[in-house]
């Protein structure tokens, strides 16, 4: 009890550094945000299914290369239609990653447990020097 009384300051900083160094991976766990060179490894390696959850407009301007457009407001009716194997690993991508994160929770409520978002969306995608293809 003497140690910890003596050296509460130490203490503090030792819970405060662990807290801050387990703080992102906590937070990326709950979001499904996933690197989009992680994104191409699931592509290569487990064949990923890229679903863009923006609206048609947007996806015809610019989208990852083979992907699908589910829109987010159609996407409980038409994922499944869409993507019809569960096991397959799910990325889902908007232009910020704001929506993709949302669609996130709906893919996982249909039985997608793989569902990802990826980070920064289309933005961190063409920030990674990554080709896309316009329709």
């Amino acid at each position: 009890m003497k140690f910890i009384v003596d050296n509460w300051m130490l203490l503090l900083i030792m819970l405060s550094s662990g807290g801050m160094l387990a703080w992102p991976m906590l937070r990326g766990a709950n979001t499904g945000t996933l690197t989009a060179q992680g994104a191409v490894q699931l592509i290569n390696r487990s064949r990923a299914q890229v679903v863009d959850v923006r609206d048609p407009e947007e996806f015809a301007a610019g989208h990852v290369t083979n992907s699908k457009n589910v829109p987010l407001n159609q996407l409980e009716e038409k994922l499944p239609t869409a993507v019809k194997n569960k096991t397959v690993p799910l990325i889902l991508v908007c232009a910020t990653g704001a929506r993709a994160n949302r669609a996130v929770a709906t893919a996982k409520k249909l039985g997608y447990e793989q569902a990802q978002a990826i980070a920064g969306g289309l933005k961190g995608w063409k920030d990674a020097n990554l080709p896309i293809e316009k329709t």
